[in-house]
């Protein structure tokens, strides 16, 4: 029983890594690789440095398990607290986080390797059998162990506790397993001036997890502090991601983080979704499918058109369309969007909405989506998504793009274009600038100081095999415009001369968008 709770709390901890990692840093599949390989080198490390334990098996293990307990446990908070508290994301971060990840998974390791030779020990002194029993009988309850840790972290721990005080409690198990062990069965063979040292550790390890576990909401809004500023309106966790609402009252922008990375502001989020949605519109439009958008404001820009007879919106998180909805200042800024009867919010995925889409369903669509160097993005930006587009597009229908940064990110944009244009789209990309950097819908981070593009990058295409022109409508209800016709034929001259060529489109098999 020892052998099986202790497996699945080593997973739970490496489980826990990447899950802290690829969400602090993003890009799940680097990170998930990181700890895996460097925490199975780890384990071979301990393996042989538990060999010089073996005559103290006892002694060995207990001190192991509350050393584990407390790394382990901790090891989430600690990579949440240097991300907060090291200042900005490029400089320190870029190579601090690496660091810490390196340092806990190494540290995690060597206790996870040492475990199995001390236990193999124990187990003999309990029950002497053959070296090919005693290694069968370990080994069984630890990989069942194993598996319930790795199916107990997402549907358990994660959804019901959350990172941090997932791992603390999976750390105070580890702890309790361990003590009740040694304490249990070997207490005989520890001294007693042994024994007390390992007892004072494990009150010690324990009393520091749970007070840890008590302020841990303290804690999580403090770093929320840190990184997002002290004007939080709105801070929540879903499964998939964090929701953070700042300013919005006394002439602070309102701004929205999903997952930590910037959405938007509302000092140019206009000028931004009036260029990526208007060259779209400048044709038939009376249908119209809407890709992310959960904060609503692309759609309040389709909703301008009173001609528009029907929004499909889909691929966005629940819980930010709540918010859009539940919230005055976002409500306010989206024009209320989803209260309009043209709306209809679908619940599915992107990626699996359009594999069900009827066939010449619409006459635009427009993607407003995460940035696709994420990895779990990056299908949403490949040959295969966009061929699924072109499907749903009537006969002159258009498709409306927002690839990233222009020109401080190059390759990313010119391969969403050569990726929508493999799929027999026509296209014209275009840059906008924008009026402050405060519009990053990408890995970005920012603490305020650190420079984000100043530029947008669009991509609008075509199913009728001509090349489209981005225009715009002079008269349209809702306000005056943020963005002039000049300026979007100045942005496709600007993109003409920015063209990186060559380049392969991206695809399922092969996600190719890097810097």
């Amino acid at each position: 029983m020892c052998v099986f709770v202790c497996a699945a709390c080593g997973l739970v901890y490496e489980l826990e890594l990447v899950a802290t990692a690829s969400y602090l840093i993003g890009d799940s599949v680097t990170q998930a690789s990181v700890v895996l390989s460097v925490m199975v080198f780890a384990m071979g490390v301990g393996s042989l440095a538990a060999k010089r334990l073996r005559w103290h098996a006892a002694a060995g293990f207990g001190a192991i398990e509350a050393a584990l307990a407390l790394i382990g446990g901790c090891s989430a908070m600690a990579l949440h607290a240097v991300f907060a508290w090291t200042g900005e994301w490029g400089g320190l971060w870029a190579s601090g986080p690496s660091c810490v990840l390196v340092a806990f998974s190494l540290a995690i390791g060597v206790l996870i390797g040492a475990e199995v030779p001390l236990l193999m020990e124990l187990i003999q002194r309990v029950r002497r059998q053959d070296a090919g029993g005693a290694v069968a009988d370990l080994f069984a309850a630890d990989y069942v162990g194993a598996l319930v840790g790795g199916l107990a972290f997402p549907f358990l721990l994660l959804p019901w506790l959350g990172q941090l005080t997932g791992a603390l409690v999976t750390g105070a198990v580890n702890a309790l397993v361990g003590a009740a062990l040694v304490f249990g069965l070997f207490r005989g063979d520890l001294r007693r001036r042994c024994r007390w040292c390992l007892a004072l550790g494990y009150v010690l390890v324990l009393g520091l997890l749970a007070s840890a576990a008590v302020l841990v909401d303290d804690f999580e809004q403090a770093a929320r502090q840190a990184v997002y500023g002290a004007d939080i309106r709105v801070g929540t966790g879903t499964g998939a991601q964090e929701i953070v609402l700042t300013g919005g009252t006394h002439g602070r922008p309102l701004a929205l983080f999903l997952g930590g990375r910037l959405r938007f502001t509302d000092r140019d989020e206009r000028r931004h979704h009036e260029a990526l949605v208007h060259p779209a519109m400048n044709g038939p439009h009376a249908r119209v499918l809407v890709l992310g958008d959960g904060e609503g404001l692309a759609t309040r820009e389709v909703l301008r058109y009173p001609d528009v007879r029907r929004v499909d919106v889909a691929g966005a998180g629940p819980g930010v369309v709540r918010l859009a909805r539940s919230d005055p200042a976002l409500a306010a800024l989206n024009g209320h969007a989803y209260q309009d009867p043209r709306v209809r919010v679908r619940a599915a995925d992107a990626f699996a909405w359009l594999r069900g889409a009827p066939p010449a369903a619409y006459d635009v669509v427009v993607a407003s989506l995460p940035d696709p160097r994420i990895t779990a993005n990056a299908k949403l930006y490949s040959q295969e998504f966009y061929g699924m587009v072109r499907e749903a597009l009537a006969p002159g229908g258009r498709l409306a793009v927002y690839a990233g940064p222009m020109e401080s990110r190059p390759r990313v944009f010119w391969t969403v274009d050569a990726t929508v244009r493999a799929c027999g789209l026509r296209t014209t990309p275009y840059r906008v600038d924008g009026r402050v950097s405060a519009f990053v819908a990408g890995p970005d981070r920012t603490a305020g100081t650190h420079p984000v593009p100043r530029d947008w990058g669009f991509v609008l295409a075509s199913a009728d095999g001509t090349r489209p022109r981005p225009g715009m409508s002079e008269t349209l209800p809702g306000g005056p415009r943020a963005l002039t016709r000049d300026a979007l034929t100045a942005g496709v001259r600007r993109a003409g001369a920015l063209r990186v060529r060559g380049l392969p489109p991206s695809t399922l098999v092969h996600p190719r968008y890097t810097d």
